[in-house]
């Protein structure tokens, strides 16, 4: 196998390193460097990147990329893995989404190395890694107290998107169009194939979301034939076409009637909005048939607050998914 280059470091076929990107330095002085755990093996076969942490509280990636670093799962019998736990230090850090400046790096592609903080990170990911790498994982989680059901997203009218998505088969696969300048739209540019899987909330361990991810990535590393094992699907996996959120109409306390993954029926009685005084109580119907990949688990909610995300297996006009 030819030589990888990262950073000006060379790894060998058969070689493991470890490799610290500088990013920046802090005001403290700091320095802020993004580690990418790199293993191949001795025999020719794909370049896979395994990425989490671009948003700095989106935990659960990081831990299914810290398991299968501790586990030794990353090293494949055939082609190269490589590992990023933490891509946003920044926010790993404090806590955040974002980095100091306030801006999402995933919404920072292709980068620029003299702009923002986030637009520096975004261009060592574009002219460090995504050049060596065929495919990728770029692990993520729902938002603040939203939960996502373990899924994979990605553009489904892209056939090697679908087959990673397939092979993946996380309980759920969803048509999800690229978001402007994200990581998974500008590494398409260069012909390379990134999906995205979301399960839980941020700055919460959601163990079933971890399990699925590290199952997942076992089974997409044995369809590229990168391994000879992978654990089968406990579930199977459902396509959705189309999404939509259920949204409040009325302020006050929201509780559900419906679990995350769980298939709901238009028209169906899936929670409740009270005030806190007792003065009122309005029921939530489902607006559609189908399953909810997505769960607001904030009881006390304003007018227009999404409070749950209904995925459909049928073409229909729902509102658009945001994600990645």
């Amino acid at each position: 196998m030819k030589d990888i280059t990262i950073a000006d470091h060379t790894i060998q076929a058969g070689e493991s390193k470890t490799i610290n990107i500088n990013i920046a330095r802090l005001p403290s002085h700091t320095v802020i460097n993004t580690p990418i755990y790199v293993s191949r093996a001795l025999e020719e076969g794909p370049v896979l990147a395994l990425m989490a942490g671009m948003h700095g509280d989106e935990i659960n990636g990081m831990e299914i990329v810290r398991r299968m670093l501790e586990s030794g799962l990353h090293q494949p019998k055939r082609g190269t893995v490589v590992c990023m736990p933490i891509i946003n230090m920044y926010g790993f850090l404090n806590y955040s989404r974002e980095v100091p400046d306030g801006k999402d790096i995933n919404r920072s592609f292709p980068g620029n190395r003299n702009g923002s903080l986030a637009s520096r990170v975004a261009y060592h990911m574009m002219h460090e890694v995504v050049p060596i790498i065929d495919f990728g994982v770029d692990f993520h989680t729902g938002g603040a107290m939203r939960a996502n059901y373990p899924q994979v997203r990605a553009e489904l009218k892209d056939k090697i998107n679908f087959e990673l998505a397939q092979a993946f088969a996380a309980p759920f696969t969803i048509d999800a169009p690229f978001r402007p300048n994200s990581l998974r739209k500008e590494a398409s540019r260069k012909g390379k194939n990134i999906i995205v899987y979301e399960g839980g909330e941020s700055l919460r361990f959601d163990q079933h979301a971890i399990k699925e991810g590290i199952a997942g990535t076992l089974r997409l590393m044995k369809y590229l034939n990168m391994i000879d094992d992978a654990p089968h699907p406990e579930v199977e996996n459902k396509v959705i076409w189309s999404t939509g959120w259920i949204r409040a109409k009325t302020p006050g306390l929201f509780q559900p009637n419906v679990i995350c993954g769980q298939q709901v029926h238009k028209g169906d009685w899936v929670g409740t909005v009270t005030d806190p005084f007792g003065e009122f109580q309005e029921k939530i119907l489902a607006i559609e048939t189908g399953y909810v990949i997505g769960l607001n688990n904030i009881p006390v909610i304003n007018a227009g607050d999404a409070l749950m995300h209904i995925g459909t297996d049928t073409f229909c006009k729902l509102e658009s998914i945001g994600d990645d």
